[in-house]
């Protein structure tokens, strides 16, 4: 069976539309890899496609065959597409291209039209655009056969598919060259284990005669919790007189800017800190109402953080701001919303993460609301704000609220255990040589030689720390600009 010879990177020029809070985002073209590219270990992907659904249906039907998956791959019920599993493979940082290889094989036979076709490691390359197999026919197996041309997303969800001519040998039918295939999918399923930041510690709270309390200003900490006799309820229902949101975003994302390959910076504003060793932020000033019979409450915040990185000829392919950062909360669930500034482009309000907090009831305890590790999920407005790299439902960095229900109440101190951070925050810039808080990288790489432009929307895709990639087996990437062409 004739093989074509492989194929050098095609150019992706197709448009994705957006939620309007980011605005459009544009695909770049595929670049070829240099030499000084730092490849990323990928692993725990799959891939779903189906071939050709009239072609399982002849299969199935007309030439009485079957289709049977081993050794990990699976068929859908009812004649449904098939799934490899086990990707494995590497994301190339510098063309912002990956390539996997699945286990798992495919037999299809028809003892009535006499064919037996046996498929396996199968293989998707971003780069080339392609899915390939190995195929088996006629006692003879070819390796890497090109089976589909795809048009590679961001998302690599649903991908559109068409089918070559090497396909079109395999399957038996020359009117299958060049005709629509099933869409095809690539997702990280499984994902190793990764540390979490540690949580804001909850006070232990340690009884003491009253008399303690009312002699001493500023509370210590083995007060800063009174027992439920000694404290006055606060008003169930009032403006937010001040507070706090603590909020790393992404351990892992921390970490690739500032001892990762971005080889940048973190620096806070505005009254935002972050704590020490490249910790989690501090957003300020909160204001904002809340109803503690309701359980509801909306508080927004002062400061930003920048995230910038990838520096070359005094510019940065990755220049990323949160500002304004707003949460609500409403019987235990609820939002969290921010500006969004990326390469000079803002995006205002938008949705990066759905908030689950561990219960429902809001209580306010010396007229101080706090809610702790609060469970932030990525949504598909925060997927595009990130540039599409972290797939909507990624576990993002818990939230810690601390507010104020009267003016008159006292906030937990920096060296308080009640603090929101969990050490003490230093405001200013996180540089590229600082001692972060290393970990396994999480989320998936979900796009293949895929830059983005548009408002509050990183561009390109950067691959995650190559020390800490390496040892977790996986990859997290980030939108950067395409370097400029020299003049």
């Amino acid at each position: 069976m004739p093989v074509r010879p492989r194929r050098r990177p095609l150019a992706l020029a197709a448009a994705v539309a957006t939620a309007a809070t980011v605005g459009a985002i544009a695909l770049a073209t595929a670049g070829a890899t240099s030499a000084a590219a730092a490849e990323v270990p990928l692993s725990g992907y799959e891939l779903t496609w189906g071939i050709k659904q009239s072609y399982r249906t002849y299969v199935t039907g007309f030439a009485a065959g079957s289709f049977t998956a081993t050794d990990g791959a699976k068929q859908a019920a009812d004649n449904g597409v098939f799934t490899f599993t086990e990707g494995t493979g590497s994301y190339d940082s510098t063309a912002h291209t990956l390539a996997l290889g699945f286990q798992g094989a495919l037999k299809i036979e028809s003892k009535l039209h006499g064919f037996e076709i046996d498929l396996s490691d199968v293989r998707f390359d971003s780069a080339a655009a392609e899915i390939t197999a190995d195929v088996t026919k006629s006692g003879t197996t070819t390796q890497d056969v090109p089976l589909a041309d795809v048009t590679v997303t961001r998302a690599m969800t649903d991908m559109e598919t068409r089918l070559t001519k090497e396909a079109a040998d395999v399957f038996g039918s020359a009117s299958y060259e060049g005709a629509t295939g099933d869409p095809l999918t690539v997702v990280q399923k499984t994902q190793p284990p990764t540390p979490t930041p540690t949580p804001t510690p909850t006070p232990t709270p340690t009884p003491t005669p009253p008399a303690t309390e009312s002699a001493t200003p500023t509370p210590p900490p083995s007060t800063t919790a009174p027992t439920p006799t000694a404290t006055e309820p606060a008003a169930t229902a009032g403006d937010i007189a001040d507070g706090t949101l603590g909020w790393g975003v992404k351990q892992s994302f921390r970490t690739y800017v500032v001892d990762g390959v971005a080889k940048g910076e973190i620096t806070t504003s505005g009254g935002a800190a972050q704590a020490a060793g490249n910790g989690v932020f501090t957003f300020v000033d909160a204001t904002g109402e809340y109803d503690t019979d309701a359980d509801t409450l909306s508080a927004a915040f002062a400061g930003a953080v920048n995230f910038k990185g990838h520096e070359e000829n005094g510019e940065y392919g990755l220049d990323l701001t949160l500002s304004d950062v707003r949460a609500t909360l409403d019987a235990g669930k609820g939002e969290l919303t921010a500006d969004v500034t990326s390469l000079g482009e803002k995006a205002e309000n938008v949705l990066l993460a759905a908030l689950k907090a561990t219960k429902a009831d809001l209580t306010a305890t010396d007229d101080v609301i706090t809610v702790n590790d609060v469970e932030a999920t990525l949504t598909e407005a925060g997927a595009q704000a990130f540039g599409g790299f972290y797939t909507a439902g990624t576990e993002l960095d818990p939230v810690d609220l601390t507010l104020a229900a009267t003016d008159d109440a006292t906030l937990p101190t920096d060296d308080d255990p009640a603090s929101a951070s969990p050490s003490d925050p230093t405001s200013g810039t996180t540089g590229g040589t600082a001692s972060g808080t290393t970990g396994s990288t999480t989320g998936g790489v979900t796009g293949g030689a895929l830059a983005t432009t548009g408002a509050g929307t990183p561009v390109g895709a950067l691959g995650a720390a190559a020390a800490v990639t390496a040892a977790a087996g996986a990859g997290v990437v980030f939108a950067v600009r395409r370097r400029r062409t020299q003049a």
